[in-house]
């Protein structure tokens, strides 16, 4: 008799990112505190890797020194000659990539989480980076499961032209993490309890499923990326409107066609417009005005995976 099971190899090696952007301090303390104290992130036959990220990024407590780690994954960065000329971000990149890649290939870490905090009102925050892994589905599942009733969303980036080359894409199953809303460099134990709990879930699927525990078929809503919504700009090119006080804070609420996003100085509301309602994520996020992007669009949409259990060693 067939088994109805995806068989997947166990997981051996798991790296734990804190620092990618160096004034998201929740992420900068856990790991500094794990690894002072791993105790706690520990589990049996499994190897966990707490990692400062962007160190001169952290000392300085701003999100990047030269340029943003988190978008230079790319085999352009990572094949480039070594160089003092390159900005430190690449560098680290490349330093990354060889401790716990090479991406794309046998060799590298298992699972990265990367810890993020984000100044937008989205609470608990899982991304995913492909639609049609079970095993990652599968652990944001029981992430989510876990974790109620306290909500937690998944925000699929999956898009044919926007390309994020983060540093999590080394691993074979990047995790994406963000809670907030918190202030860049400022610590609240609210955010810190949600981001440990969400570690703590996801090292214990990990532990259950490499002990042989069988997952059975399950579903998830996510939240997939349509487009980026800039602000309105004037000839200069400088911001002209604000994000609307009824959209602040809404993020993963129905935003509708006839709805305002943005406010005049002068009043005039700015409505959505367009034909269809949808799901705004990382309103007024503080890190994306250089980006110049006031939210992002998303459709809800459920997702499927297979049982899983692990393959015999």
């Amino acid at each position: 008799m067939t088994s109805c099971h995806v068989a997947e190899d166990p997981i051996k090696k798991v790296a734990i990112f804190g620092g990618t952007h160096g004034n998201e301090l929740t992420g900068v303390f856990l790991v500094k505190h794990w690894l002072e104290n791993g105790t706690e992130i520990q589990r049996t036959g499994l190897e966990v890797k707490p990692f400062i990220t962007n160190p001169r990024a952290v000392k300085k407590c701003t999100r990047y020194i030269d340029c943003d780690l988190n978008r230079v994954f790319d085999p352009e960065n990572l094949g480039k000659k070594k160089s003092e000329d390159l900005p430190y971000e690449v560098r680290k990149a490349q330093e990354i990539n060889h401790l716990f890649g090479p991406k794309d290939s046998e060799d590298s870490y298992d699972i990265i989480f990367d810890l993020h905090n984000t100044t937008s009102n989205m609470g608990c925050t899982l991304i995913l980076e492909d639609s049609r892994n079970d095993f990652l589905i599968q652990m944001f599942h029981y992430i989510k499961t876990s974790l109620a009733p306290l909500p937690c969303y998944v925000y699929l980036i999956e898009h044919p032209s926007l390309k994020y080359a983060t540093t999590r894409s080394i691993a074979k199953y990047p995790v994406g993490i963000e809670v907030g809303p918190q202030p860049q460099g400022v610590l609240r134990a609210d955010i810190l309890d949600q981001m440990r709990k969400m570690i703590k879930h996801a090292l214990d699927f990990i532990h259950n499923f490499n002990e042989g525990k069988v997952f059975p078929p399950c579903a998830i809503e996510v939240y997939k990326i349509m487009e980026k919504v800039d602000y309105p700009r004037n000839e200069s090119g400088e911001i002209a409107a604000i994000i609307h006080p009824k959209l602040q804070d809404q993020d993963w609420k129905p935003l509708h066609p006839e709805d305002p996003v943005f406010l005049t100085l002068d009043g005039k509301t700015i409505s959505l417009g367009g034909d269809q309602t949808v799901y705004p994520v990382f309103v007024n996020e503080a890190a994306y005005y250089e980006k110049k992007e006031a939210f992002a669009k998303t459709t809800k949409l459920t997702l499927n995976a297979k049982s899983i259990r692990s393959s015999p060693l």
